[in-house]
């Protein structure tokens, strides 16, 4: 078995839907030799399938190392756990069953060797919401798998480039059951994971994070509706009573487009699109998904599994390198946190150097 202590930190990835550009992003990620140096990755797919994808990409430089399993895992290569040699009909480009099928499988195997303690963080590679849906993933996304498996209730989805960190209150729901949803303490118990995820996972003191509003102009004094005065008021000035420095209720347009948020650490938006897309207009090809308040750490792309442009050679892995670089960031800022927490009168000099630059 390999010695954990040498491996670094040791990346679970699971493989997405292999008809996407997931083995791209992945492949152009490990060529750079010097992301092997910063952690142990461990793909779990089908080698048939990322071979088929080298080969598309021409790539001569770069191969993956096979292991039977997680345990065998080797330092500076991308090791390569096989989940089947069986034909699985690959057809890049197209959604089918057998993709998603997979894909869900190869999450699977990844989420039992990090309970194991064999993986320390993951990284989920793209996959088709729709071609996934089964008695073993019956849900929006990753978000909500990880979600109940963790058996979490109060989590929140991050998107995060930088500086920049958005999260939304609800989540993947019709843009007509936002209002209804939305209440005082939904918002405070948000504000609580984020706070404590800025303190925790991005080793941020103090954090503060800004709130937008629902309505056009956060409802313009009530004329544009109450929701801003009767919910979101009240749950930052609760927000603030508990020591979380929360502010707003900002309009989201002048927000963004001012450049407001560059004044925060953090921000919270009341629905999906609301946060996302000015997320994606202002940092499309450097996003990552995180999701906030769960005991494991696990990031991905922000974007999808991009069917149009598979097999052309374009797909761009920045998002996927910089997914990468998050969990391993988060990983030692919970490590450095609980090392602090653990023994808080005890911080060494080095370990002060440590924490700011973390």
């Amino acid at each position: 078995m390999s010695d954990s202590k040498n491996l670094g930190v040791r990346v679970g990835i699971s493989q997405g839907d292999f008809n996407g550009i997931g083995y791209e992003v992945i492949i152009k990620t490990f060529m750079d030799h010097g992301m092997l140096e910063l952690c142990t990755p461990i793909v779990y797919g089908i080698h048939k399938a990322a071979a088929s994808f080298r080969k598309s990409l021409n790539v001569q430089d770069f191969s993956f190392y096979g292991i039977p399993d997680a345990s065998k895992a080797v330092k500076h290569h991308c090791n390569f756990v096989n989940l089947t040699d069986v034909d699985v009909g690959l057809d890049p480009g197209k959604a089918t069953p057998a993709s998603g099928a997979w894909a869900v499988k190869s999450l699977l195997h990844v989420m039992e060797d990090l309970d194991k303690g064999l993986l320390d963080v993951v990284i989920t590679a793209p996959i088709d919401k729709h071609n996934v849906q089964s008695p073993d993933f019956n849900f929006p996304g990753h978000t909500e798998f990880l979600a109940q498996r963790s058996n979490t209730h109060n989590y929140l989805m991050l998107l995060i480039s930088e500086n920049l960190r958005v999260g939304t209150v609800t989540g993947h729901i019709p843009v007509k059951d936002v209002a209804s949803k939305l209440n005082s303490e939904l918002i405070v118990s948000k504000l609580k994971v984020f706070a404590d995820s800025l303190l925790k996972d991005f080793g941020i003191r103090s954090p503060k994070i800004a709130v937008l509003g629902l309505n056009p102009h956060a409802g313009d004094g009530g004329l544009l509706g109450k929701e801003e005065g009767e919910i979101i008021a009240p749950a930052i000035k609760k927000a603030n009573d508990e020591g979380i420095m929360a502010f707003g209720p900002y309009p989201a347009d002048g927000f963004f487009g001012n450049g407001s948020w560059k004044q925060f650490d953090g921000v919270l938006a009341m629905y999906h699109d609301q946060g996302l897309i000015p997320f994606k207009s202002i940092a499309f090809h450097q996003g990552v998904n995180f999701t906030a308040g769960l005991p494991i750490i696990r990031t991905s792309p922000d974007h999808g599994t991009a069917f149009d442009i598979v097999g052309k050679n374009t797909a761009s892995e920045e998002s996927f390198r910089a997914a990468v670089f998050l969990a391993i960031d988060i990983y030692r800022n919970r490590k450095m946190y609980d090392e602090i927490s653990a023994n808080p009168l005890e911080i060494s000099p080095r370990r002060e150097r440590d924490r700011e630059r973390y």
